[in-house]
């Protein structure tokens, strides 16, 4: 049996998930999951690097020192797992992004965490920079996950709905009937602005099981001000992340408000990610949503969502078989799957892209 290591670190820069899988089908085996949290000075590293402020030498370390630290990731996972090293076939590495601009007259994303680094550490091919050929082809190069959604996760008896809830929110829409494409996108901001304000008032990285944002009230105002952002209505294909919903992005609407309680504000940043999502969800009445990410974990969040969605079904994705927390590593140990045996990985009715496309580039053990 051949197995692949996924790995996967989002917008929320709080550390990268490892994943050790094997697939049959439509079906999928979890070895080993293991996640290593990025130290504090990398992280706020990262951050700055994130937020244009970071020199090229800056950039450059950064590229080799997280290299390193997604092989730890992947060494870890094989010790966890057992897993004879040499039945490895490859391993599918996200990077971590710093800079995704799909518009403009010159589209780029950025991606770090040396793939070259990665392969010689582990001596294990690796298959990384997923989503510049889908730029290429006139993609968004995001989100790539509902290609693997739609291969795991779809059913010809219910129309579901994948709601993943990073720090970037996106969802996959996957109609039960094979006439209609299956589509996605992003949203709009999930945990990385929740994460964002938290740290900078309260020093925490994040808001635990969303106790601070219990205390605060939502402020309509405010919610408003932020629902007007042009991207909630910009139709699809569109993809986003902190170069556009970030800390400067929450404090410049702020300060057109008087005297917001810190906890207010946090409060209303979480219900900015349910009703950005709830108000772009697709018009099905027997919709059934299925939700992973770190959002999954917030039980604040998942009460507004409920609230926000009467009568509409919401479960998490361990309902069709997969921890919520390991859907996006293992959908990028699939996505080197499909780049070794030479298949598409994009699907063109959710980027944009001009047709289906070989994502990713290899570097071999």
């Amino acid at each position: 049996m051949e197995a692949w290591i996924g790995l996967m670190s989002g917008t929320s820069m709080d550390g990268i998930d490892a994943v050790l899988v094997s697939f049959n089908h439509s079906a999928v085996k979890i070895h080993a999951s293991h996640t290593i949290p990025y130290p504090d000075q990398i992280r706020h590293r990262l951050i700055a690097a994130s937020q244009n402020q970071a020199e090229p030498d800056e950039i450059g370390e950064l590229d080799t020192l997280v290299g390193h630290l997604f092989a730890q990731a992947a060494d870890a996972v094989i010790q966890r797992s057992g897993f004879d090293r040499a039945k490895i076939r490859g391993i599918g590495s996200h990077g971590q992004t710093i800079r995704h601009q799909p518009s403009g007259t010159a589209p780029f994303s950025i991606q770090i965490g040396n793939p070259c680094v990665l392969s010689e550490a582990t001596n294990i091919t690796t298959v990384a920079d997923f989503r510049r050929r889908d730029m290429a082809a006139g993609g968004q190069g995001a989100p790539l996950v509902p290609a693997f959604h739609k291969a795991f996760f779809s059913s010809d008896e219910e129309n579901r709905c994948i709601l993943n809830l990073g720090g970037i929110a996106n969802i996959t829409w996957l109609p039960a009937s094979d006439e209609i494409p299956a589509t996605g996108f992003d949203t709009g901001p999930a945990n990385a602005l929740m994460d964002a304000w938290c740290l900078d008032q309260t020093g925490l990285p994040f808001d635990s099981d969303g106790h601070w944002a219990m205390e605060g009230s939502i402020n309509q105002e405010l919610l408003d001000d932020m629902l007007s952002d042009a991207y909630f209505s910009k139709a699809p294909p569109k993809s986003t992340g902190k170069e556009r919903f970030n800390l400067d992005w929450v404090k410049t609407l702020v300060s057109r408000h008087r005297d917001i309680p810190a906890e207010d504000i946090q409060r209303t940043l979480l219900e900015l990610t349910v009703k950005s999502v709830v108000q772009q969800l697709p018009e099905i009445s027997d919709l059934r949503i299925y939700v992973c990410g770190g959002g999954a974990r917030n039980p604040l969040l998942m009460e507004a969502f409920a609230k926000a969605l009467p009568g509409v079904s919401l479960s998490l994705t361990t309902e069709l078989g997969l921890d919520p927390q390991l859907v996006e590593p293992v959908a990028f140990a699939w996505l080197a799957k499909q780049a070794l045996e030479g298949k598409p990985g994009n699907l063109p009715d959710v980027t944009g892209a001009s047709g289906p496309r070989i994502l990713g580039a290899i570097y071999p053990a």
